[in-house]
């Protein structure tokens, strides 16, 4: 995800903006590439900033390993998704009931499976269906009831099978979730709108709004 970050909503025009903000606005708000890129690397410096103070701040950990592994989508970098990985991977090893970075885990190799496929994935990359898969599925299980979980891993096995049988329950458990933070409403609003094609039946078109749904899936390349 990941899959995915939270979207802070900024009371005044005085109150500068976190690397997080800037990731999320990056993620789900360009349309340019090189915007994109541009965003991408100041909330990175932001969170080296952050990091440089404290090097155990887990926000400015996870702000960073998701500024690379966005840009990795958006270069095609190799060097950039294997770094990403590796971040993301050492998160959730450092805390195994953290549904945010199992879900995390599970946007990284889906994305990568969509990306070039299962083989080059898994070759190239280290990235495995299955434990995308079975990374979703925990962070499921581990959050509760909120609307953010289960409508990003409706969204994430949609863009790997548009007729994905898991699907359509997971969007409407987020339908009925709650919504605590903006990003819980975010994809709670996405898991609404994918419902539609999804329960029409239409596979090619679940699956092409799932992906356009997700983080950059608007940026023009």
């Amino acid at each position: 995800m990941s899959a995915l970050c939270a979207i802070a909503l900024v009371a005044s025009p005085v109150v500068a903006a976190s690397p997080r903000d800037i990731l999320t606005t990056a993620a789900f708000g360009a349309r340019d590439k090189a915007a994109a890129l541009a965003q991408l690397a100041q909330a990175e410096a932001g969170a080296n900033a952050a990091l440089a103070r404290n090097p155990g701040d887990r926000e400015a950990q996870l702000t960073k390993a998701m500024a690379i592994g966005y840009r990795a989508k958006l270069t095609k970098s190799r060097a950039d998704a294997v770094d990403a990985r590796d971040r993301f991977n050492a998160l959730a090893a450092a805390n195994p009931r953290d549904p945010e970075a199992q879900a995390i885990v599970a946007g990284w190799n889906i994305d990568a499976v969509t990306a070039v496929g299962g083989f080059m994935a898994g070759t190239v990359l280290g990235a495995k269906k299955a434990t995308g898969l079975a990374a979703l599925d925990r962070s499921v299980a581990l959050g509760g009831n909120r609307a953010m979980f289960p409508g990003l891993a409706a969204l994430l096995r949609l863009t790997l099978d548009g007729a994905d049988p898991k699907a359509r329950g997971l969007a409407e458990a987020s339908l009925r979730g709650a919504t605590p933070t903006a990003l819980d409403r975010m994809i709670q609003r996405s898991a609404n709108a994918v419902l539609v094609p999804v329960r029409a039946g239409n596979a090619k078109a679940a699956q092409a709004l799932a992906k356009q749904l997700l983080p950059f899936g608007r940026v023009a390349r």
